[in-house]
């Protein structure tokens, strides 16, 4: 057969320090790196629609049709991998380096050739272990559609390739704080996946006794009051089924099938796991598992050292139910995309928008919840939760300034959510939006309100905690907001989103003269996400006030070139009215805004 071109998506990866770890143990090195590819590179390939050209011994060559698959799948292996070999020291770990480019092939066989070939090789050998490093056509073509904040390396002079290469940087820290992956699921029958969708609720959960570890018996009743706190919490979700308590404690102290709990029960997920107390010290230990595959899609581990015991269940519950309400959404919404079903119905697609909706910020995620949920609401124009679905969406993208008709949206928001309450005023969802729409409006203290509402329905809304701290700073009340927001990062520690509840915090701690540590908490937030200009504008203002000139400018400049229309602090105000309350401003003078006047930032 002649050889042809064509235009591919190339993957090139190889395990970094490779020699290194073959000399200290090559049995078991060869061992575990069969088991990642048995258990994850391969299966996560193949999901992605990836072929593999060719292996070596510590890497491989991987063709796609679709750069934004193969950038998701490097994305997700290099993710799963991170929860991996936890056991192990660092320096014995198996860590993947992954470069990606796209561009033209020679096909000859089943091999391929060409610059197109060698540049993601380069690119490889730029990446970080843990990381990936892609070509700037790479980045062009996945901007909008993905939400992975890579960091511009410049140009690049590699081996063996005439010009040099634009390269873009995903750090193995920035990878680590991506959500956690998913088990790749069996193949299933069409007919299967209708009946499953027929039958069993998406978001349908049990949740088995928690196992009391404690050498204590007497310590049972703290394991079973978890375990009914987390039943009642997750019961709260909108659209949930939640196997009741009675039943569910008919499996206490049994050796259980997961497999076999789903189908006595109609459940498609079930969560399993146990608490040990020792002194004050208390662990829990928890699974959520795929009930009809038996894998596991999400575990962790949750710690307090609370003398009072009231106060340690509230603490753990509160925490799990958090993190267990974006898992399942978030599991729901991966169900969805697999089973590529065509005639979705309302209900699926409100999950689909969620999902999208708690993904790492971009105009890419926000466009796709947005579309879901209005495809929800006309699927069923009296669902009250693609309502609030819709309205939630409207106000994120009036707040980061990407409404193309910020009048007819506000307006259209506030209508839903106000049909939305009429119809069921304890919807925690809807009073937050709200909040959010206030607060867009520049009605502080009615958007106060509305978050405190949301907090009296759901204890466990991070998302409240953070937007109530942070509305009390924008109200002139640093030292108040700073509870709320560090309880929002107790509660849900992995946001994808996490870097604004970091940047907020800094920002107040600034705000009270704690420079040091505001300055250490807004670098936190920009390693978290690099993307947001404001923070980089605060940042720069941070420094300025320091005087750390050189960091100051660098940040302001980074600033100016992701907002290039906001180069003074009217500019500044316009895009973000709910920074101008009086008392706010009266901080803001002699910190955050001084700072940026050493710099030569103008007033108008």
């Amino acid at each position: 057969m002649p050889a042809t071109r064509r235009l591919a998506a190339i993957l090139a990866a190889d395990v970094a320090g490779y020699s290194r770890l073959m000399g200290g143990d090559e049995e078991g090195t060869l061992e575990r790196l069969k088991s990642h590819r048995g258990g994850v590179v391969d299966p996560k390939i193949k999901e992605h629609h990836g072929r593999i050209v060719k292996t070596t011994g510590d890497g491989m060559l991987v063709e796609f049709s679709s750069v934004v698959d193969a950038v998701r799948c490097a994305a997700e292996i290099q993710r799963a991998m991170v929860d991996r070999e936890t056991e192990l020291a660092e320096d014995r770990r198996i860590r993947f380096r992954v470069g990606i480019n796209l561009g033209d092939i020679i096909a000859d066989g089943d091999d391929i050739f060409g610059d197109g070939v060698n540049v993601a090789a380069r690119l490889e050998a730029l990446a970080e272990p843990g990381g990936i490093c892609v070509s700037r056509v790479v980045r062009d073509q996945i901007r909008d559609k993905l939400s992975y904040a890579f960091d511009d390396m410049g140009e690049q002079i590699v081996k063996n390739i005439a010009r040099p290469v634009r390269a873009y940087a995903l750090g193995a820290a920035v990878v680590a704080a991506l959500p956690a992956v998913t088990a790749v699921p069996r193949p299933r029958s069409r007919r299967q996946s209708a009946g499953a969708r027929r039958d069993t609720p998406r978001l349908s959960i049990v949740v088995l006794p928690l196992a009391n570890l404690s050498n204590d018996p007497d310590q049972e009743y703290f394991a079973d009051g978890i375990t009914d706190d987390l039943t009642t919490d997750l019961s709260r979700i909108s659209g949930s089924f939640v196997i009741a308590r009675n039943t569910a404690f008919t499996y206490k102290g049994k050796s259980v099938d997961v497999k076999r709990v789903g189908r006595d029960l109609g459940v498609r997920y079930v969560l399993e796991g146990s608490v040990r107390r020792a002194g004050d010290q208390v662990r829990a230990n928890v699974q959520l598992i795929d009930a009809e595959t038996g894998a596991h899609l999400w575990a962790d581990r949750f710690d307090t050292d609370r003398a009072n015991l009231a106060q340690a269940q509230d603490e753990i519950t509160a925490r799990l139910a958090q993190s267990l309400n974006l898992e399942l959404v978030e599991a729901a919404g991966r169900r969805i995309e697999q089973e590529r079903v065509v005639d979705l119905d309302s209900r699926d697609l409100i999950m689909r928008g969620w999902a999208w909706y708690y993904r790492p910020l971009s105009i890419g995620t926000v466009e796709e919840a947005h579309r879901a949920f209005e495809r929800a609401l006309q699927a069923d124009p009296r669902s009250i939760d693609a309502r609030i679905g819709l309205a939630s969406i409207l106000v994120r993208k009036m707040a980061e300034g990407w409404s193309g008709a910020q009048h007819e949206d506000e307006a259209f928001a506030e209508r839903l959510l106000l049909e939305s309450l009429e119809s069921d005023t304890n919807r925690p969802s809807a009073h937050y939006a709200f909040g959010m729409l206030r607060r867009v409006q520049n009605r502080l203290a009615e958007a106060r309100m509305e978050f405190e509402t949301t907090i009296t329905l759901d204890r466990n809304h991070a998302r409240s905690f953070f937007r109530l701290g942070q509305t009390l700073m924008f109200l002139g009340r640093p030292e108040a907001s700073i509870p709320h927001i560090e309880k929002a990062i107790r509660l849900n520690p992995r946001d994808p989103n996490i870097a604004r509840p970091y940047a907020i915090l800094g920002q107040a701690h600034l705000l009270l003269g704690r420079v040091d540590q505001g300055i250490d908490l807004l670098r936190q937030a920009r390693a978290a996400n690099p993307r947001f200009w404001w923070l980089h504008l605060i940042l720069a203002g941070a420094l300025g006030f320091k005087g750390d000139l050189d960091g100051a400018k660098s940040a302001l400049a980074e600033s100016m070139r992701l907002k290039p229309g906001v180069n003074s602090l009217t500019q500044w105000h316009a895009q973000m009215p709910w920074i101008t309350d009086p008392q706010f401003i009266k901080l803001t003078e002699p910190t955050l805004y001084a700072g940026l006047r050493r710099l030569g930032f103008p007033d108008e």
